[in-house]
């Protein structure tokens, strides 16, 4: 936690309420982002039990198990959410940009024009908390290898066509959620907590309502309720029946509730089947129907107790996009919403394509690269961020990575030699306290193009750099590219773009110290699981 983070935190403790982290809203919102509250049934791990979901904030639709341990029940539930899910992800799929490029010829090696399909925008799913994204990630994990009945193979029970459909879709939106700066998957505690601060825990901020608790206070409670005790009230006040008022966010559910609530509804519905099975065997009409209706019954009962538990925590996700939208975007979100379009419309393209599914376990390639990219979008995120937002910079500028200051003197100067340029002095006069030793090289923020410089000599108050670059190419510096006295200006220790990492072998030269090539026509084929 850096330095400004524990001061914000100190910040809303005393003034009881959160404060504010960002002054941006450094991830992407989707005009149509599908909201998911899911419920896992306990002690199964990954076992689904419900999930609420939907478009439309005024329009929720639940999806459950009446028996989480029957597993055709539970293919029924896959199967259904997968005909909610699936649809919105590939009507994603259909409007495409058509960019022009080149690129090399693997026979002559020359560069041939080539046009590449970008879709215009992308999906984007929204959980309450992290432990949404991790039960969505085991779903993915137990339905992309389901036979259908269009495989060569299908078995004795074959899954209808979209659940493996949903189930690689979901390990891709999982695997890109680890991505900095993603936005095709999002946990809402993790994105409040990106931007504002509260007076409580990491741990305790993963309860959805009591985080907002810190924000907008709970029905009831007066505009100077302070955020701890609201917080607190959410996460303990119970109604009569002994249940929560507020349950928790998911995808674990509150014990109490199992015991009280969903156990004997669950048993009551379990009944109502065994008599409906019993009548049906007796080939009584009339029984059979009362039976039906005795199902029917039980079922909506345990679909109103589930809707119960789920319906609050679908409010809280929507009450937190809205505080959200209300923090205008940062300046390079649509690059990064761009890489999200692009990780989209490769998956898109790959399952067009017919290629097989993710594998279970990635190749020593596969993995390296899909590390390269995280440690190399994290350090261009941060990057980003320092540059987009003044609170991210001043936790630079106070680790001394980054000094701000203005500008009291330039002196002209050139670089010696048959061709001079430019080389001016700029002296800064800054309260901050950088690492500035003489000769290190800074970078000046927001400038274009970029500009690179040195420090010439530093004192407390006070440092003097020499521009090196951005000015053109004559002996004159162009128009603009010079700060003059009296201009605010923001110089960085740490470049400005991150830098790529060094090219890693294909699967198949592999060395046998990280595993070997790829052995052919194993269930689990190197290489499917490309990371873009």
């Amino acid at each position: 936690m850096s330095l400004l983070s524990t001061l914000a935190r100190l910040e809303a403790v005393r003034g009881q309420r959160a404060e504010p982290l960002a002054t941006v809203r450094h991830r992407h919102l989707s005009e149509r982002p599908m909201v998911l509250v899911p419920l896992a049934a306990a002690g199964e791990a990954g076992a689904p039990l419900a999930v609420l979901l939907g478009t439309d904030r005024e329009r929720p639709r639940l999806h459950f198990v009446p028996q989480p341990l029957n597993r055709t029940q539970r293919s029924e539930f896959l199967a259904a959410v997968a005909a909610e899910v699936v649809p919105y992800l590939e009507s994603f799929g259909a409007e495409v940009e058509l960019l022009e490029g080149s690129e090399k010829d693997p026979v002559s090696g020359e560069k041939v024009p080539v046009v590449r399909e970008l879709c215009a925008d992308a999906p984007q799913l929204i959980v309450p908390n992290a432990g949404g994204v991790a039960h969505l990630a085991l779903l993915g994990r137990s339905t992309r290898f389901r036979r259908t009945a269009q495989d060569p193979d299908p078995g004795e029970y074959p899954a209808p066509t979209q659940v493996p459909l949903l189930g690689r879709w979901l390990t891709h939106l999982t695997d890109r959620a680890q991505v900095p700066g993603s936005s095709m998957l999002l946990a809402m505690t993790g994105l409040l907590s990106r931007h504002w601060a509260t007076g409580q825990s990491n741990l305790e901020d993963q309860h959805l309502a009591a985080r907002l608790a810190w924000h907008v206070p709970p029905a009831g409670f007066g505009p100077g309720t302070s955020g701890a005790a609201a917080a607190e009230w959410v996460e303990s006040a119970r109604d009569a029946d002994g249940q929560l008022a507020h349950p928790p966010a998911g995808p674990t559910t509150d014990p109490r509730f199992d015991e009280q609530v969903l156990a004997p509804a669950i048993l009551r519905h379990d009944a109502a089947v065994a008599v409906r099975e019993r009548a049906e065997a007796s080939r009584d009409a009339a029984e059979a129907r009362r039976a039906a209706a005795l199902v029917e019954q039980a079922r909506a009962v345990l679909g109103e107790a589930l809707l119960g538990a789920t319906l609050p925590t679908w409010h809280d996700v929507w009450l937190g996009i809205d505080l959200l939208r209300g923090l205008p975007p940062a300046g390079h979100l649509p690059d990064r919403w761009e890489g999200d379009r692009w990780s989209f419309t490769m998956h898109r393209d790959r399952v067009a394509a017919g290629e097989p599914p993710q594998p279970r376990r990635d190749d020593a390639v596969t993995a390296a690269r899909k590390l390269a990219q995280r440690e190399r979008e994290q350090a261009k995120l941060d990057i980003q961020e320092a540059l987009d937002d003044p609170l991210a910079m001043a936790e630079r500028r106070l680790s001394g990575e980054a000094f701000a200051g203005e500008v009291v003197d330039v002196v002209p100067e050139w670089s010696e030699g048959r061709s001079a340029k430019p080389r001016p002095l700029l002296v800064v006069r800054t309260g901050d306290r950088p690492h500035a030793d003489p000769g290190r090289e800074v970078y000046r923020a927001h400038a274009e193009p970029a500009q690179r410089a040195v420090i010439v000599s530093s004192a407390p108050g006070e440092v003097v750099v020499r521009l090196l670059s951005g000015m053109g190419r004559k002996k004159d510096p162009e128009p603009g590219s010079v700060p003059e006295p009296g201009d605010a200006v923001v110089f960085t220790l740490f470049e400005l773009a991150a830098r790529q990492s060094a090219p890693l072998p294909e699967p198949a030269d592999t060395p046998w110290t990280h595993g070997g090539p790829p052995v052919a026509g194993a269930d689990s084929p190197a290489g499917a699981d490309e990371w873009e």
